[in-house]
Order: C-alpha cells, then sequence, then structure tokens
C-alpha cells in the first residue's frame, strides 16, 4: 500500500486532488472548466511547471521508467508550484487556465481564485495521460476523470491545432531514441514501420488509438474510486447528468452551466468530422483506428 505525502499549498494540505486526462480535443477542457468553476477548487490547466514536466514524461517514457518516487517528487514540485496563489495572480497564467477561469484580457489584477476558499486542487494540463501512474505515486489518494471521444472529431480537432501538428515533425518524432512511443501511438515494429507513409490525418488516429488503449489499461489498474471515465458526447448533449456523475465521483458539486460551452465553435456537436474530413481522411482514419473506434462504441 502507498503511504500518503502530505503536500502544503497555501496554507491547506492537498487532499484528494483531481487530474482530468485524455488524449488531445477530447474534451478534457469542459470538465476542467467545470471543475474550476466550481466552489472550492483550485483547479490549473496547462501552468508551465506542470506542462514541461508532463510534455517531457510524455515525449520520453524513459525519464520516468524505473523512477517512481523521483518522478513523483517531480511532479509534486511541480503541481505545488502551480497550484500557489500569488498576487500577480492569474496575469502569470497559460491563456487554457484564464479561459476556463473566465478571465478575460491580459492585465487582471489578482487570482482567480481567493486563498481561503479553497479546499480542492486539481489539474487538467495537456498530456497528464501519461503521467498517471507517476500521479498515483505522487498524490495515492487523487481522483481522476477520464474523457474519451469518438476518433473521428478527435483527428478533425487535432488537424486544426498547429501545436498538436508540431509534435510529428521529424524533429519530435524521436522514434529512434523513445521506442514504444505511446506518445506518437507507435506501439510496435509494425507501427513503426508504417508511420512515415502515414498521411498527418493517419498519425493523428494512431495517437487517439494508443490514448485510448492507454485509458482501458488505466480502467483496469486503478479502482472504481480512484477514476471514473465520461464520454464528450455526454458532456455536450447531456450537461446536467454527466455534472451529476461527476460530482458524486469526486465528493463535490460541480456545476453543470460551467459544463455548458456558451460558444458552440468550442464544444463542436458530436459527429462533427463528417463535415470536417475529407473522404481520404475519413478512409485512413478508419484503416488506422476502426478497430479502436469499434471496441469503444464509436462504429458506424
Amino acid at each position: 500500500m502507498r503511504s500518503l505525502h502530505i503536500l502544503v499549498v497555501n496554507g491547506r494540505k492537498v487532499r484528494q486532488p483531481v487530474f482530468v486526462l485524455g488524449a488531445p480535443h477530447s474534451g478534457t477542457d469542459l470538465v476542467a472548466r467545470a471543475l474550476k468553476r466550481s466552489p472550492g477548487f483550485h483547479v490549473t490547466i496547462g501552468q508551465p511547471s506542470v506542462l514541461h514536466v508532463a510534455y517531457s514524461f510524455a515525449r520520453r517514457p524513459s525519464i520516468s521508467r524505473g523512477r517512481g518516487e523521483a518522478a513523483a517528487v517531480v511532479l509534486r514540485d511541480a503541481l505545488a508550484q502551480a497550484w500557489q496563489v500569488t498576487a500577480r495572480g492569474c496575469a502569470s497564467c497559460s491563456p487554457a487556465c484564464r479561459l476556463a477561469g473566465g478571465v478575460a484580457g491580459t492585465d487582471a489584477a489578482g487570482p482567480c481564485v481567493a486563498e481561503r476558499t479553497i479546499e480542492r486542487y486539481g489539474d487538467a494540463t495537456p498530456d497528464l495521460l501519461y503521467c498517471a501512474r507517476e500521479l498515483v505515486d505522487a498524490f495515492p489518494d487523487a481522483r481522476f476523470v477520464q474523457v474519451i471521444r469518438d476518433g473521428r472529431d478527435v483527428v478533425a480537432g487535432m488537424l486544426g491545432d498547429s501545436d498538436t501538428l508540431a509534435s510529428f515533425r521529424p524533429g519530435f518524432a524521436n522514434l529512434d531514441s523513445e521506442f514504444p512511443n505511446p506518445f506518437l501511438g507507435v506501439e510496435n515494429e509494425t507501427d513503426r514501420a508504417g508511420w512515415t507513409e502515414l498521411s498527418v490525418a493517419g498519425k493523428c488516429a494512431m495517437r487517439w488509438r494508443s490514448a485510448v488503449r492507454m485509458s482501458a489499461r488505466l480502467r483496469y489498474t486503478f479502482s472504481a474510486q480512484q477514476l471514473t471515465t465520461i464520454r464528450y458526447e455526454e458532456l455536450v448533449t447531456k450537461p446536467d447528468t454527466a455534472a451529476s456523475m461527476v460530482s458524486e465521483f469526486v465528493g463535490a458539486r460541480v456545476s453543470a452551466i460551467a459544463m455548458r460551452d456558451p460558444e458552440p465553435r468550442h464544444a463542436p456537436e458530436p459527429g462533427a468530422w463528417r463535415r470536417t474530413l475529407s473522404a481520404e481522411q475519413a478512409t485512413e482514419v478508419e484503416k488506422v483506428a476502426g478497430e479502436e473506434l469499434r471496441r469503444v462504441g464509436y462504429g458506424g
């Protein structure tokens, strides 16, 4: 049984922190925003200290492999820095964190959360999925909310995201030094041999496929008290039900109002890929990830 490390931030013990996991463009931002705007929560997204560690662990899994406690310490330190409420407040936060907190402009004074109201902490930095095991070592009482989404919609979202696409550039796709490479979705020699022949859409599909497989392994590894999985489609079409599910799981009230996106372009309706993917792209996604799509209920 793991020993519970006591971390104190802003004068309060960090108990049962909530982490939101998922592939890029899977809808983790909707859950993060709902948590961030719920009473008592201090949730961060993409703060530099955490983003650097998460991205490093994701791109180079060998860094943390076999170094459980050391990796846990690095993550605890990074999160402690991200959760610290300072006088500058949101001025030093990432754009994603500011957007989720409803902070407009670049000159907002003070933090988006009052230090005295903080009861729970959380984080929804991209690529935390690849740090899940290390996060459990760092916080044995942590709660994880996984979000999955139709891989075709995920691919469509990734294709319009220059930051995500940058990961596929030759200088970043480090398959020679890091193999297998879950971050890129390259799990075996067959994947590696076919990687260079794939289009960008195919590479996005491979990354989604690997992320969903990793999510499935986490569901088998973690208990129902540690991890729950919710579909993007439920977040968008049934926000009240989704908010109730998340509330029950984390043991705190999460508002459905905050889960609804006032700008539809930020939360496309399920099946939007039919308008945005070309026939060739859709065919390649099916070729790469069709089996996984059907396994998780997105066939047809």
